[in-house]
């Protein structure tokens, strides 16, 4: 990694890193639910909800290591 010029610029702005990580919890979060119903026939929604943070996490942490950017 270099010094920065004067015409250096950044690749991406702060809301395009906001909402690639949004989306990457997002869906994460829809995938986790859904495998929770795909399981279950009438899963209670505090598992629900437990499914779609532990997506949410599990696909954030994919993009992470995946891509090598926080």
């Amino acid at each position: 990694m270099g010094a920065l010029t004067e015409n250096h610029r950044c690749p991406r702005g702060p809301f395009s890193r906001m909402t690639e990580g949004l989306s990457t919890v997002g869906l994460g979060g829809v995938i986790g639910a859904a495998l929770c119903y795909a399981l279950e026939e009438r899963p209670p929604g505090a598992l629900v909800i437990a499914a779609a943070a532990l997506g949410g996490v599990l696909a954030s942490a994919v993009r992470q290591a995946v891509t090598g950017r926080p």
